[in-house]
């Protein structure tokens, strides 16, 4: 899943697209490296972000879908929103999935959005708001609590007649970098839900705080980190370097198909 950020504020430059011509652009390469979805959101959820609200983020992403929808028919789209009324207009707009930070509990209507769409959609965790996350996050055990959170939402979601629905633990929603690293080390948990699992790492600051580095020079980390959740059970890589993670993609089931290989000599 390659990240497109029609936004002036994500967090990783590189992944801005402030204009339709920059989004496109990213797209085409995003394309020629292999990606399979293309997540484009309008709204920065980055630590302390500042809300833009559902007008400006429908204004920001409506264009890049329809353009992308029309330039690449086949092509697998999801729309980065808590907002039920900018999911409704870029599902109409030609997105496929919706990729909800808030679990459908930010907009009382997203569920039943996506429910009448019916659209497959990703549920995250999140501790507070964007605005207040990082503020001294806590549990008394980060995966129970998390597994639990997801664990419910799914079988609330389900009963609302939604039945595509894939989990993500949010690295870096409301977590220290301990409970980073304890959720990484305890994917296999959550692949044993038996839906799809979405691990979004790339060049987050569990990467670069323990590296002592930005963002831009978080790569070789996220690639690493990348590895280890395919190991552990993730389905989906949300990634900012399509042509990097294809590779690890690739490496990795090499080595799962040569242990199956082992298991039927």
């Amino acid at each position: 899943m390659g990240i497109i950020n029609a936004t002036p504020d994500s967090f990783h430059v590189g992944s801005r697209a402030g204009a339709l011509p920059e989004a496109l652009a990213i797209a085409e390469r995003m394309v020629d490296q292999g990606v399979d979805i293309l997540d484009v959101g309008g709204q920065s959820t980055r630590p302390g972000a500042a809300p833009v609200g559902a007008s400006e983020e429908a204004r920001r992403v409506i264009p890049v879908i329809d353009a992308i929808r029309n330039r690449w028919p086949m092509l697998t789209i999801s729309v980065d929103t808590f907002h039920a009324a900018v999911a409704n207009e870029a599902l109409d707009a030609g997105a496929d999935i919706v990729n909800d930070i808030g679990a459908a509990l930010l907009d009382p209507e997203m569920a039943r959005v996506i429910a009448e769409k019916g659209a497959p959609c990703i549920l995250m965790h999140m501790q507070g708001t964007p605005q207040t996350m990082q503020n001294a996050p806590h549990y008394r055990d980060v995966t129970e609590e998390v597994l639990r959170f997801l664990e419910e939402r799914l079988i609330t979601l389900r009963g609302e007649g939604i039945q595509h629905i894939a989990l993500d633990p949010g690295f870096g929603f409301g977590k220290s970098l301990v409970h980073n690293y304890q959720l990484l080390d305890a994917l296999p948990r959550f692949a044993a839900t038996g839906v799809p699992l979405l691990v979004g790492v790339s060049r987050k600051s569990m990467i670069h705080k323990v590296l002592d580095c930005g963002p831009e020079a978080a790569l070789n980390g996220t690639t690493a980190l990348h590895a280890w959740a395919l190991e552990r059970g993730a389905h989906i890589l949300r990634v900012h370097d399509v042509a990097e993670a294809a590779e690890c993609v690739k490496l990795h089931q090499a080595m799962v198909d040569a242990r199956k290989q082992g298991i039927d000599d």
